[in-house]
């Protein structure tokens, strides 16, 4: 028997699909733009395709394209 949780997290897990939430360079797997934008935060980890930016107050800001 499944806990409640565990099946709250199946319930959110979605499908990536390649080349639009994510792509392959030298064997590392790279998120793009559109995932971390789907995602709605930064994890603050300095993600190459980052959407985000934060200001001198530490806040976070989506990035003007």
């Amino acid at each position: 028997m499944k806990s409640k949780a565990n099946n709250k997290l199946l319930e959110k897990q979605e499908e990536f699909i390649e080349n639009v939430d994510y792509y392959f360079e030298n064997s590392l797997m790279v998120l793009t733009a559109h995932f971390l934008l789907k995602r709605g935060f930064c994890c603050r980890n300095n993600c190459r395709n980052c959407p985000y930016t934060i200001d001198t107050d530490k806040n976070l800001q989506q990035k003007s394209f």
